[in-house]
């Protein structure tokens, strides 16, 4: 995305630890595809990665200092149904939308289980 145009900062709060393929795709995915919409339609803009673990969960903020979603704010893209389709085949929730003075974030949250868990 840097050499597309598009400053991006990332930034890993927490201890990441393994994590099932699945949810490594989903994560890979969401910050692809909001990074992807920066670049579309942020304008001039800088974007900032953020990945919380916590014990039990697993953050991913992505957020945009540009212009925010064009003059039909109601539409849906079919970039973000997809991430939120991704997010609840694991029981997470995503959140997206304007950001207070500007821009754009997508926030996900995915609970983790322990990789080789038995589930009973």
């Amino acid at each position: 995305m840097r050499e597309a145009g598009l400053p991006v900062t990332v930034r890993v709060d927490g201890t990441p630890g393994p994590m099932e393929e699945g949810v490594a795709l989903t994560v890979y995915r969401i910050v692809q595809e909001a990074l992807t919409n920066a670049l579309k339609h942020a304008g001039a803009a800088t974007a900032l990665v953020r990945l919380t673990f916590t014990a039990g969960s697993l953050a991913v903020e992505v957020t945009d200092t540009g212009r925010g979603p064009g003059p039909t704010p109601d539409r849906i893209g079919h970039g973000l149904v997809g991430m939120r389709e991704r997010v609840a085949l694991y029981g997470g929730i995503l959140r997206t939308g304007p950001r207070p003075g500007g821009g754009f974030r997508v926030y996900a949250r995915i609970p983790l289980e322990p990789v080789g868990a038995v589930l009973a």
